[in-house]
């Protein structure tokens, strides 16, 4: 239990921990507090000097963000440090500060894009004067090039850090600096490169005036006039918290939210940037090909089309693919219409992913829960860059070991993951060796009292990937932990859907067929119709002359090589639940509607099955929810994660087999273009363009 210490705040009696600051202690006692430097996630830089407040004893006001509490005297007689926030004393300080900052700093509040916003304005509004002393000319700093992503206004920069420090702390890569000082202090990327963080964007939320802004977003909107709709982000599968902001019909932006759990306040910057993706290349009408061409229909005539091949016919010669970004509901409506037209070819693993829920959740998860990384004392990352495939959790995992005594190993591609790492080898044969004890880390990860160890996609998702997982579960099954708790065995996914669809069986059924199996069926003619549920990133040239059926949102692989496309709702345009990597359910709600005559996907293959007739058993998404919380009891209950099990992970150390010899590569080689929205976007296109992923330079010790 950490020491506690009491402290008396304008009057007030709190009892705080000892490793708290004056500011968190007068935070604890309902003082406000104002800042501009300091930023609960990053190091203290005390340079702002905003957050003065009065010590009881101190000669003069202190800054409360550099003080801590276990440094405060007692009085004389043992009372409690006694600090005071409202007195005249620290009136006139803040008043001082913001005449100092206000010197230099451009009158730009009506074009700026941080109006509304800015933390300047409104504590200038709070605690400012209404005049200024100083009639000398503004200096004038000439404006940065750091990317296409984020713009500059660096007239407008009171020097904070904040920037330079979450590039440097959290983000892990030091590009962001600062040159000269005093009136002639700059912060620059020295060599005005552009950025490559894929968290880069974030220096926008935490800069506290208009230096840092938005570039796509630049002079779109005002705060004020948007809807603001809570939602979850699907370029990945960590499920990170988002806003999405609106006008009209329109998204024009997209915001973190806070979530402690999950991804406390960042995203990455494909989440925040794939506004633009969600309106062009848009399916906004239904296709049907005439002729060896897509011709635009009606709902009736493509419906009409689907039923002239599927109705009546042999369900084992029908298929479903779900993509990356469906919604569970979504899912459990095409997998009880495949069940009524008897098929049982379905699978939400379009990537090959040797994954089998029959083994239980702890099979699939990431059971260490991306909270619980930080309590790992040992982590050994075996076919993934976290770096590229959930940039936020990559965050997390340097957050641990900025703490200390966090050794990492990879077998992997090398990359550079924002932390050193031992590199243990390339592929199979190097797990095996670690394994037998032939690796010197094979005894750090026995030492440690919570051992992790992350599997990603590019380990599992191939022909024998089922081998290797089995391995790798056999490896963390033979890890003990101190923690009776503690389920090491983590699975890191790339997409959104992954875990809804295991959770909800959408797998082969007895005799089914895989992905890859339809594909080879459709491609020699045993498969007559093949229905893809946004799935687009599977090799439609190998579908020979199987009748594809597309529910998706853009002309993207999936379109091109349908005869029938139905156009549905991207993630910003329906309701819908998502579970994340570690199997925590959340939702995501409706911010616009979809374009045109596009519908939302549940409601299209409930309007199918009618044509088919099978009808659905239900007639809206209350009624599908409810049927799916029937089937699935977890998926009722929002933000919680039903745990894994290590029972489940010792039933996969089971399954065995032999892995090949091919050594693990990343499934993700472009982070900016990985799913249909990211693809349709100029701006993620042109992130890839200038290469600002990451190299895959070497970074281990």
């Amino acid at each position: 239990m950490s020491d506690l210490r009491k402290v008396k705040v304008d009057g007030k009696e709190v009892e705080v921990p000892a490793h708290y600051t004056l500011l968190q202690a007068c935070e604890e006692a309902g003082a406000e507090i104002p800042r501009f430097c300091f930023h609960e996630r990053l190091s203290i830089a005390g340079n702002c000097r905003m957050c003065l407040v009065e010590l009881k004893g101190a000669p003069k006001p202190i800054a409360s963000c550099a003080w801590g509490v276990r440094d405060c005297r007692p009085g004389p007689n043992g009372e409690p440090p006694e600090v005071i926030t409202r007195s005249p004393t620290v009136k006139k300080a803040r008043e001082g500060v913001l005449e100092f900052l206000l010197i230099n700093h451009p009158l730009d509040c009506p074009i700026c894009d941080q109006g509304g916003e800015c933390d300047l304005q409104d504590q200038t509004m709070a605690y400012g004067v209404d005049a200024s002393r100083f009639h000398e000319n503004k200096r004038a700093v000439e404006d940065k090039y750091i990317g296409p992503l984020v713009k500059t206004w660096m007239n407008r920069c009171i020097h904070c850090t904040r920037c330079i420090r979450f590039t440097t702390e959290v983000a892990g890569v030091a590009e962001l600096g600062a040159t000269g000082r005093g009136e002639d202090m700059e912060i620059t990327t020295y060599l005005e490169h552009a950025m490559t963080s894929e968290l880069q964007s974030n220096v926008v939320d935490l800069c506290p005036v208009g230096a840092l802004t938005s570039r796509p977003y630049a002079f779109k909107a005002r705060p004020w006039e948007l809807s603001k709709t809570e939602s979850i982000d699907v370029m990945d599968a960590l499920g990170s918290n988002i806003r999405v902001d609106a006008r009209g019909k329109e998204v024009m932006r997209i915001l973190p939210r806070m979530n402690e759990a999950v991804n406390e306040e960042w995203i990455s910057d494909k989440a925040r940037h794939i506004v633009d993706g969600l309106r062009t290349q848009r399916l906004d009408r239904p296709y049907v090909r005439v002729d060896g061409r897509l011709r635009p229909a009606t709902w009736q005539e493509a419906f009409a089309a689907i039923a002239a091949r599927a109705k009546g016919a042999d369900g084992k010669r029908i298929g479903a693919i779900a993509g990356d970004l469906a919604t569970v509901e979504e899912m459990f409506a095409l997998k009880l219409l495949m069940a009524s037209l008897g098929s049982p070819n379905l699978d939400c693993r379009q990537d090959g992913a040797m994954l089998d829920p029959a083994l239980g959740r702890g099979a699939y998860l990431f059971n260490a829960t991306v909270e619980g990384i930080e309590a790992a004392d040992a982590l050994l990352i075996i076919g993934s860059n976290p770096r590229k495939e959930a940039p936020v959790l990559n965050a997390r995992i340097r957050k641990r070991w900025r703490l200390g005594n966090f050794p990492v190993a990879v077998i992997g591609e090398p990359a550079d993951l924002t932390y050193p790492y031992r590199h243990l080898g390339a592929g199979p044969d190097s797990l095996s060796r670690l394994a037998a004890g032939e690796e010197d880390f094979l005894d750090v990860l026995k030492a440690a009292k919570r051992p992790l160890v992350i599997v990603g996609q590019g380990a599992i998702a191939r022909p024998d990937g089922a081998a290797v997982l089995s391995a790798a579960a056999r490896l963390a099954a033979g890890l003990e932990s101190a923690d009776p708790e503690w389920v090491g065995f983590s699975v890191l996914h790339t997409a959104a859907a992954r875990v809804g669809g295991l959770d909800i069986g959408f797998v082969p059924g007895e005799s089914g067929l895989s992905t890859a199996g339809m594909i080879e069926a459709a491609g020699n003619g045993g498969l007559d119709t093949l229905f893809l549920l946004g799935a687009d990133e599977i090799d439609m040239r190998a579908l020979g002359s199987a009748f594809v059926v597309y529910v998706g949102t853009h002309g993207d692989a999936g379109a091109h090589r349908a005869d029938v496309i139905l156009p549905g709702a991207a993630f910003s345009e329906k309701s819908g639940l998502y579970v994340n990597t570690e199997g925590r359910v959340q939702i995501a709600l409706r911010a616009t509607f979809p374009p045109g005559d596009a519908r939302e996907d549940w409601s299209i293959l409930r309007a199918l099955s009618g044509i088919l007739g099978e009808p659905l058993p239900f007639d809206s998404l209350a009624e599908l929810r409810a049927k799916l919380a029937r089937a699935h009891p977890h998926l009722a209950y929002i933000d919680t994660i039903e745990p894994g099990e290590a029972a489940h992970v010792r039933a996969l150390a089971e399954q065995g087999g032999e892995p090949g010899q091919a050594p693990f590569a990343s499934p993700i080689r472009d982070f900016y273009l990985t799913n249909p929205i990211a693809r349709a976007s100029a701006v993620m296109a042109e992130c890839s363009a200038l290469h600002l992923g990451p190299p895959a330079a070497e970074a281990a010790e």
